[in-house]
């Protein structure tokens, strides 16, 4: 052969049919900066801060660090997940062999063009797609690609992919597909299509966001008016500053009103959970994923590379027959330089075995698929049992045979030792005649030591475990059975995937309720059972390692990909488990339990807030009052009674199973709670303003606010813990303090409570109370059975 000219490789680079794709692994930090800084939430706030330092009132712009945090926490966490995700993916090959000019070349991947005659070799991966034009006993690996375990000979004419290994032989082939075309390249693309993962906290935080959005211009814009009204009016707004307090008002009302904490707080602790993860080398790429386990009913798994580990094994030995000198000739073939995948599997079972000494040998063939030593005990021959014994019937092969049959039937692969007192046959002549089965060489994959005990940790869970598998159906069936897939001791059966129907949704929805195990399944197909599952209603998690699973990890709800697996997979999973260890998934879903349970309360508290803001902006609108808060108090109280509980109460680890209807459970009890603190606010204010002074009024709400938020706090805190009570017993001291310590108590504008307006505040601190505690008890609950009624 003498493969292309330099002209000839030069045209073809003028046309671009050259082996060049974008080979990015992940998000850009374009696509993370503007997820993280283009939020409604970010817009809202941002305007807010903008006009409070137009008056120049510093004090009352705390709330604008919660944008650059906020922000900060989500770009810094998930661009560090990019990086590390960019260094996993190294290439495997760089570099490929090709003949150019008549004489080989060493050539990097991205240099080969179309039609390039390329040289393989043991170990080599293939660069491009092409057609087989010598071999030498080819066997590549395409589990990558096809979900295939097993090693495929390739003969001259057969086709290649890119991304496969070659595990033995040697091969020559030209490239018919170069770049995009490629058919690994092609499911990448795809695949590398930007989507964001579906969060329920992120989702119901913007539902709030969006509801409030509406109602904010128009109440902010009122909010100012009606405070420049109870200030002299436009007359004197400019000429004496009142549109200063106007404007600081209003944004009181807006910033009272949004809960901007708990955005903040959702985004640390998925930032917390995402550092916690990555000390067990779990990489999160995006931080709302970690959520997503706790809420998955469905795993969908990968046989190659999940549940096993992609290498073959010798599993077991079974003599057939008292020959001397069979394991040690079985040791001489397994140990040949020039083996295969299965020769290197029986060499490890054997390795104590001193091997005999070969006196000739034939080396494997894929064509006819055995090969041969002599030895001084005779001639050895290894090999596919069916071609070993064709069509005999004597005893020996019967008794042979059958092993070979029951081995089979559980999804293993078998071969067959056997002698012959015949000279060594001819690597084109036909095999002896005499063959004397001797052993029987079981292989199967190396199934990962954690795997049975976590699908039965999900079992445990309620999570209901899948095979999704490009491999033979029988053996994945078999290797399900062998990891207690149902449960220890229960037999498995595989679906054929060629046999799913491919315009009738209904039909494959049955047929995937029907079935934990599948086997042939194309990357389409993959893809098509996640979304079957999902139209039944199921949150799906998908595992997987190679090319072919990349459009299931893609549209899942939770792609989890491995980390020694193909770039195409990390770069479209959600999650990627650094050491491709199977056993930490059950610290994601206890991560994403944590989340979803302790974010519950945590969203009740600022939503509470949000309610009672609301209302407050709205009659202070329709009355004309002055406004109740000034922004520092919000920030004051915000941060005692929901701030700093909420983030001490996100952190304890919770193994509470998740529940749907996370926002109507938050806002069954945040309403009620809201519009009684609200009405018990405006109370308080009304008659203290009235029979003393503004900031006696101011005073007066910020002690009852506070008391009843910290009964909140406690109601959501239960069951109790030394170190809740203690929690609550420091904010209520710090509370005291701002009113005590007098630099404090000037900087947020407060006073003593006058001794006429103390009883009353104390009275209405203590109503509230009890009404939130009767909420708790009776009325959410209440509420929550109703709502469960009307969806069911």
């Amino acid at each position: 052969m003498h493969g292309l000219t330099s002209a000839e490789v030069a045209d073809r680079r003028s046309q671009g049919l050259v082996n060049t794709v974008d080979t990015t692994t992940s998000r850009s930090f374009k696509d993370i900066l503007r997820e993280n800084v283009f939020t409604l939430f970010n817009l809202i706030l941002a305007i807010a801060l903008v006009l409070v330092l137009l008056t120049g009132r510093w004090a009352d712009a705390l709330f604008g660090f919660v944008i650059v945090v906020n922000a900060a926490i989500g770009i810094v966490t998930e661009y560090r997940a990019k990086r590390t995700l960019d260094n996993l993916a190294i290439l495997d090959a760089p570099f490929a062999r090709v003949l150019r000019d008549g004489s080989e070349q060493q050539v990097r991947l991205e240099e080969i063009v179309q039609d390039d005659v390329v040289q393989l070799g043991t170990g080599d991966q293939v660069p491009a797609d092409g057609t087989v034009l010598t071999s030498a006993g080819l066997e590549v690996d395409e589990s990558m690609l096809t979900g295939e375990s097993r090693s495929v000979h390739k003969a001259v004419d057969d086709e290649v992919l890119s991304g496969a290994s070659v595990v033995a032989g040697s091969a020559a082939f030209r490239v018919t597909r170069v770049g995009a075309d490629g058919y690994a390249n092609k499911i990448t693309a795809v695949a590398k299509q930007y989507s964001t993962v579906q969060s329920d906290l992120r989702d119901g935080v913007n539902k709030v966001l969006r509801v409030v959005s509406f109602a904010i211009v128009p109440i902010a814009l009122l909010l100012a008016w009606s405070q420049l009204r109870a200030t002299g009016g436009w007359a004197t707004a400019f000429d004496e500053g009142h549109w200063k307090d106007a404007v600081v008002a209003a944004v009181a009302g807006v910033v009272g009103m949004i809960p901007e904490g708990l955005v903040l707080l959702t985004s640390l602790n998925f930032a917390l959970a995402a550092m916690i993860l990555a000390r067990q080398k779990v990489l999160v790429q995006e931080l709302a994923a970690v959520e997503i386990l706790a809420r998955v009913d469905v795993l969908c798994l990968d046989k190659t590379g999940t549940i096993t580990d992609g290498t073959v094994s010798l599993t077991s030995l079974e003599t057939l027959a008292e020959v001397p000198g069979a394991l040690e000739a079985l040791a001489a073939i397994a140990t040949d330089a020039e083996g295969n995948a299965t020769s290197k599997a029986i060499a490890a079972g054997v390795a104590t075995t001193a091997p005999a000494t070969v006196l000739g040998a034939v080396p494997f063939s894929s064509a006819r698929k055995w090969s041969a030593v002599e030895t001084s005990d005779g001639v050895w021959v290894m090999g596919a049992p069916e071609i070993l014994l064709g069509e005999r019937v004597d005893a020996a092969a019967e008794a042979a045979r059958t092993v070979v049959v029951r081995e089979a039937d559980t999804g293993a692969r078998v071969v067959l030792l056997a002698r012959s007192a015949l000279p060594l046959p001819a690597p084109d002549g036909s095999l002896p005649g005499d063959l004397q089965p001797a052993v029987v060489a079981v292989l199967g994959e190396r199934v990962r030591p954690d795997a049975a005990q976590t699908l039965a940790y999900f079992r445990e869970q309620g999570v209901h475990a899948k095979i999704i598998s490009g491999d033979n159906p029988g053996t994945v069936a078999a290797i399900a059975t062998r990891v207690g897939l149902r449960g220890e001791g229960v037999a498995v059966e595989g679906y054929d995937a060629r046999d799913l129907p491919h315009d009738d949704p209904a039909e494959l929805a049955r047929i995937v309720r029907e079935n934990d195990v599948f086997g042939r399944v194309s990357p389409e197909q993959k893809r098509d059972l996640v979304h079957a599952l999902q139209g039944d209603g199921h949150v799906v998690a998908m595992t997987g390692d190679g090319v072919n699973d990349a459009l299931a990890l893609k549209d899942a709800d939770l792609g989890i990909a491995m980390g020694n697996g193909a770039g195409a997979s990390k770069a479209v999973a959600r999650i990627v488990l650094v050491d491709g260890e199977f056993s930490t998934l059950p610290g994601v879903l206890g991560q994403g339990r944590r989340i979803m349970a302790n974010m519950e309360r945590v969203a009740t508290l600022f939503l509470s807030k949000t309610t009672y803001a609301a209302l407050l902006a709205v009659v202070v609108v329709l009355l004309s009052w002055d406004y109740p808060f000034l922004p520092r108090h919000m920030t004051i109280i915000g941060a005692l009674t929901i701030g700093i509980p909420a983030f001490l109460l996100s952190l304890p680890s919770n193994n509470q199973r998740f529940v749907p209807g996370f926002l109507r459970r938050c806002l069954s009890f945040a309403i009620p709670v809201g519009l009684v603190v609200g009405t018990l606010v405006l109370s308080i204010y009304a008659y203290v303003w009235g029979s003393d002074s503004l900031v006696q009024g101011r005073t007066a709400v910020f002690i009852v606010l506070i008391s009843i938020g910290l009964w909140v706090v406690g109601v959501l805190a239960r069951p109790w813990q030394a170190w809740k009570v203690a929690m609550i017993v420091a904010l209520a001291a710090a509370a005291v303090a701002v009113l005590l310590v007098e630099p404090a108590r000037e900087l947020i504008s407060l006073e003593y409570p006058s001794r006429e307006s103390a009883p009353w505040i104390a009275a209405t601190a203590i109503v509230g109370c009890l009404a939130v505690e009767a909420i708790h008890r009776w009325f959410t609950p209440y509420l929550v059975a109703r709502g469960e009624r009307t969806a069911d």
